[in-house]
């Protein structure tokens, strides 16, 4: 009997390249500019992403995309939560 394992690792990477063909698959969680900014606006001020130098990173990395892996399936991540986990979920089974 042979037992698959799933394991899911949220956050960024800057050097993503140097590992990521080691996984099975990548989700991007994408939203739009509107999303972003209101999630940043509700950061309390000690998390990564609400102080001034950190939110226009944040913003100029949603602009350039750069730091986005090209092969990665994108998720509408502006959908209520237990729809984007649910989509993921769904995602990751079609994969096996």
């Amino acid at each position: 009997m042979h037992i698959k394992f799933i394991t899911f690792f949220c956050g960024g990477s800057r050097n993503f390249s140097k590992f990521i063909d080691l996984f099975d698959g990548v989700f991007v969680l994408e939203v739009d500019l509107d999303t972003l900014n209101q999630r940043l606006d509700e950061r309390p001020e000690d998390e990564w992403g609400a102080k001034k130098i950190e939110r226009e990173l944040v913003l100029q990395l949603h602009q350039t995309k750069e730091d986005i892996p090209k092969n990665g399936t994108i998720i509408d991540a502006t959908a209520p939560i237990d729809h984007v986990v649910d989509e993921i979920i769904r995602l990751s089974e079609e994969k096996k």
